[in-house]
C-alpha cells in the first residue's frame, strides 16, 4: 500500500550542532513539513523540521517558466501516482462511455457499484436502446438524476446503434454529437479506450490547476486549451488521472492535506489547507489514507484495496 511521505520528524540529541540542527530534512522528493518534536526526557526538545513555504510566482511569469515549473509538478505526480488510472471499471468503450455519462454529480464508486448490474440486463447498445425507461432509472438510481441519465443513455445507444453500426466511434468530433456526452466524458473515452490523448477537466483538474497557477480560468474549454500549451499532447491522458488522483487523495477542495502533501515545495497555495503532518495524513483518502479504492476491478499495479459491491458489509 503506498502512502504519502511526509516530513521526517528531527531526532533530539545531547549536543546538537547548529548545521545539523537547522538543516532541512531530505525526504526523497517528498514534501518538508513542519512537526514539533517531542521533548525528550532529557528536557531538551528537538528542533522542528524546516516548513515549506508556499512557491512565490512572479507577477508577469514567463511562459517558458510556467511550462518548466507545471512540468516538475507532473514529473513529482508521476513518482507519487506511477499506477494513477481511470477510476471508472470497464472492459470495452460502450461499457466506459455509459459508465461515464452515470459518473456526473456522483463519485466513480457508486458508479462501479451500479454498473455490474446494468451491463448485465443490457450489455449492447442495441440492448440498451431498448430499454424500459423506467426498468434503466430503477437500475442507475443510486447514480442520482437517474431519470436525466436514462434518458441520455437511451438517447446515445440509439445513436451508436443508427449511426456508428453499435460501435463507439474514436473521433472527438462524433462523440460529443452523442446526447449527454460533452467534451470531458469525449476525451476519457479517447485517452482510456482508444488511446487517443486527451486531457479530462472535471471539478479537481480544474481546482488543481488554478491553486497551482496554471491559469487562473474557470471555463473548463479555456482550461483544457491552457494547459494543452503547456504539456505534450503525449503527457495529456496520465497527466490527467495524476492531477485527478491527487485531488481526490491530498488536495481536497474544502481541506486540503497540505502537511502529507508531498508536492508541497512546488505548490503556490500551500498552507490553504492542514499543515501539521500529522493531522494532515488523517484527512488522506483512498489507498494514501489506507482505504478502498473507488474500483471494485482496478488494475494489478493499484497499491489499493477494491471497493466493495454495492449493499456489501
Amino acid at each position: 500500500m503506498t502512502s504519502p511521505k511526509s516530513g521526517t520528524r528531527a531526532k533530539a540529541t545531547k549536543t546538537p550542532t547548529k548545521a545539523s540542527a537547522e538543516a532541512p530534512v531530505k525526504t526523497s522528493g517528498a514534501a518538508k513539513a513542519s512537526k514539533t518534536a517531542k521533548v525528550t526526557k532529557s528536557t531538551k526538545p528537538a528542533k522542528a523540521a524546516k516548513v515549506p513555504e508556499a512557491v512565490k510566482v512572479p507577477k508577469g511569469e514567463s511562459h517558458l517558466a510556467l511550462v518548466r515549473r507545471a512540468r516538475r509538478i507532473n514529473r513529482e505526480l508521476a513518482e507519487v501516482y506511477p499506477y494513477a488510472h481511470p477510476e471508472l471499471d470497464f472492459r470495452n468503450p460502450f461499457e466506459l462511455l455509459v459508465a461515464t455519462v452515470l459518473s456526473a454529480q456522483t463519485t466513480d464508486l457508486r458508479v462501479n457499484q451500479t454498473t455490474p448490474a446494468l451491463f448485465a440486463a443490457y450489455p449492447t447498445p442495441e440492448d440498451m436502446a431498448a430499454a424500459v425507461p423506467e426498468e434503466m432509472e430503477e437500475l442507475i438510481r443510486p447514480t442520482g438524476f437517474f431519470r436525466a441519465k436514462t434518458k441520455s443513455l437511451l438517447g446515445l445507444s440509439a445513436a451508436l446503434r443508427d449511426d456508428f453500426g453499435g460501435e463507439v466511434p474514436g473521433r472527438l468530433e462524433d462523440l460529443v454529437k452523442l446526447p449527454g456526452v460533452g467534451r470531458k466524458t469525449a476525451n476519457v473515452v479517447l485517452g482510456n479506450a482508444f488511446g487517443v490523448p486527451g486531457i479530462t477537466v472535471d471539478t479537481h483538474f480544474g481546482r488543481l490547476v488554478r491553486r497551482w497557477k496554471w491559469t487562473d480560468e474557470e471555463d473548463p474549454v479555456k482550461v483544457e486549451a491552457v494547459v494543452a500549451d503547456i504539456f505534450p499532447k503525449s503527457e495529456w491522458t496520465m497527466l490527467s488521472h495524476r492531477v485527478i488522483f491527487h485531488g481526490r487523495r491530498i488536495c481536497h477542495s474544502r481541506k486540503p492535506a497540505c502537511g502529507a502533501c508531498p508536492i508541497a515545495p512546488l505548490c503556490p497555495s500551500y498552507g490553504e489547507g492542514e499543515t501539521d503532518p500529522e493531522k494532515a495524513r488523517k484527512l488522506l483518502k483512498y489507498e494514501m489514507g489506507g482505504y478502498p479504492g473507488q474500483r471494485l476491478s482496478p488494475p494489478p499495479d493499484f497499491p489499493g484495496k477494491p471497493a466493495p459491491a454495492l449493499g456489501a458489509a
